[in-house]
């Protein structure tokens, strides 16, 4: 054994990954997969045949979780894929603000406050109505590579 101190410089941030790996070949329709950077559901897989050089082609098409794009890759099967971590939290909403902010209640009973109304006007008109109303209302996050947005919205009855 050496005597010498080796010093080793960490360049990760605090937590996982955003992402891991995953077989081209191994991933399915109603999954997920990164695509040009985003996180996205995979909605049509087709697979080709081996050519000359060897490698099956796996088609995707997916639409970005958060902006609802249609995006498009063509992978190798045998090749790894990006998958993103994708959580789902259910929260209760307590306010909203003047400038598109929500106010919601965690689990633990604190405030989160860093979250905007979503863009789309189907949710976002429900969600404004319900709570106008008086209902308590509980909004479902989908949060994946950093991102977080308002994805549903359940009404769990009256205050």
């Amino acid at each position: 054994m050496s005597d010498e101190e080796h010093h080793f410089e960490s360049k990760a941030d605090a937590g996982a990954s955003k992402t891991y790996p995953q077989q081209a070949g191994t991933i399915r329709k109603n999954g997920y997969i990164v695509m040009k950077g985003r996180p996205c559901k995979v909605v049509e897989v087709s697979t080709s045949k081996t050519g000359k050089h060897g490698h099956a082609k796996c088609h995707f098409v997916g639409i970005d979780i958060f902006t609802a794009k249609k995006l498009e890759d063509i992978v190798p099967s045998s090749h790894n894929c990006d998958v993103p971590h994708v959580n789902r939290t259910d929260y209760q909403l307590i306010d909203i603000s003047e400038d598109g902010f929500v106010s919601l209640l965690t689990e633990s009973g604190d405030t989160k406050d860093d979250l905007r109304l979503p863009t789309d006007e189907n949710l976002l008109k429900q969600i404004k109505d319900g709570f106008a109303e008086g209902k308590d209302l509980v909004v479902s996050v989908m949060s994946a590579m950093g991102e977080e947005q308002i994805c549903a919205l359940k009404d769990i009855g009256p205050k």
